[in-house]
């Protein structure tokens, strides 16, 4: 069979080249090239059509899920597999939803990559051990999780972002002290301490 031209969009030359070396000796799969950034991706991709995209989640000028709903957009044969060290519910979900068809760990041993891209590349879909085991937990813990209000799923998504109190109001129209009512609120329903905390619990269970 002809070999399966893998491409990997990602900005560390160092998890490129262990990448590269990765996959230099398997027989059924060629290294086709490599980018740093979506934009140098989508150029690529213009005059060339790999069969992988070996695709980062976290890239200088766009996330790796917006990248993916692109190429999967403009280029519907291109099979896009998510890879990050991010583990998180929300990250794997993310990547999933805009379309690749699968998400490996930058801890992925040699075998695992080339069964992954394998995978990929036959129509399958393919999670790594740890990708797979979140998803599950978080889909079981999902029925234990607190009943929030319209406003509070706003509150929560713009602290989240990272937004102040005084933010948070003036984008809501609501008092700075509404906003703190709010917080709290959260905070108590989801039995954390601090907002930290509730970003990470809210993140694992893809609320955010």
């Amino acid at each position: 069979m002809n070999k399966i031209r893998v491409f990997v969009v990602d900005d560390h030359h160092m998890v490129i080249e262990g990448i590269r070396v990765l996959l230099q000796d398997d027989p059924d799969i060629e290294f086709s090239g490599h980018a740093s950034h979506a934009a140098s991706c989508m150029s690529f991709l213009e005059k060339n059509s790999p069969d992988i995209i070996l695709l980062d989640f976290s890239l200088p000028d766009k996330n790796g899920a917006e990248l993916c709903a692109e190429i999967t957009q403009k280029y519907p044969t291109a099979r896009v597999l998510g890879l990050s060290t991010f583990n998180q519910q929300s990250y794997i979900r993310s990547m999933l939803d805009h379309g690749a068809m699968g998400y490996v760990l930058k801890n992925a041993t040699r075998q695992e990559l080339s069964l992954a891209i394998k995978q990929v590349y036959s129509g399958n879909r393919y999670l790594s051990f740890e990708a797979a085991k979140m998803l599950r937990e978080a889909n079981q813990s999902k029925d234990h999780l607190p009943a929030l209000t319209r406003r509070e799923k706003e509150v929560l998504a713009l602290i989240s972002s990272g937004k102040t109190n005084p933010e948070i109001a003036g984008q809501l129209s609501v008092s700075v002290t509404t906003v703190d009512t709010h917080r709290k609120n959260l905070l108590a329903k989801f039995n954390v301490r601090n907002t930290a905390e509730l970003i990470k619990i809210a993140a694992q269970n893809g609320l955010v």
